[in-house]
């Protein structure tokens, strides 16, 4: 992999679109039960692949500048997880999200790609709010949202068939002009 398929980048991780040529590695994400705990539990090759084709690949065409992208780790170009900027299933509101595999737990890069992936709606899609879900007892994913500037709005159920089995979920959400004026704000200093 070139970084010029990569179009979105922090110090350490990069962006780039899936491709069908990722059903392995992505089918393996969603092997793993403990990856998948809040995602809707373990699938199948053949739902992944579904997943692949109609969730990811042709979202890219049907929503230009939203979707779901793999999170590559600049310094050896190995896959790590997603990000995802999309919509809630059956809905109308864009959502920030993210998966990272096992072994990349507690390494910080769900927080720093899922900041730069809110920038990007933000700053450069204008998006006028973005949204997050976690499952009540996804305390870490809770904790990320909250690190990237959503603010906890409570609770909400969605119907879609994707979320009910969940019910009530944590909900984060921010508008964009006070996400945007509050990173713009000088930083404020004192002599000693």
């Amino acid at each position: 992999m070139t970084d010029t398929a990569w179009w979105l980048t922090t110090d350490r991780l990069a962006l780039r679109r899936f491709t069908a040529a990722d059903l392995d590695w992505l089918a393996e994400l969603y092997c793993d039960s403990d990856v998948t705990r809040y995602l809707g539990g373990v699938k199948s090759r053949s739902e992944v692949e579904s997943f692949l084709n109609v969730r990811i690949l042709r979202y890219y065409d049907q929503h230009p500048g939203l979707g779901i992208w793999m999170t590559v780790e600049c310094a050896t170009g190995a896959a790590v997880g997603f990000h995802l900027l999309n919509h809630i299933r059956g809905e109308s509101i864009v959502q920030v999200g993210f998966a990272l595999a096992k072994s990349r737990w507690g390494t910080g890069f769900a927080t720093e790609m899922a900041y730069a992936v809110v920038r990007y709606g933000f700053v450069d899609l204008n998006l006028p709010r973005i949204a997050g879900i976690a499952s009540l007892r996804n305390h870490a994913s809770q904790r990320v949202l909250a690190k990237i500037g959503l603010e906890r709005q409570g609770e909400r159920a969605f119907v879609h068939p994707d979320y009910v089995r969940e019910g009530p979920m944590a909900w984060f959400e921010r508008d964009g002009s006070a996400w945007r004026a509050e990173r713009a704000a000088p930083a404020i200093t004192t002599a000693r």
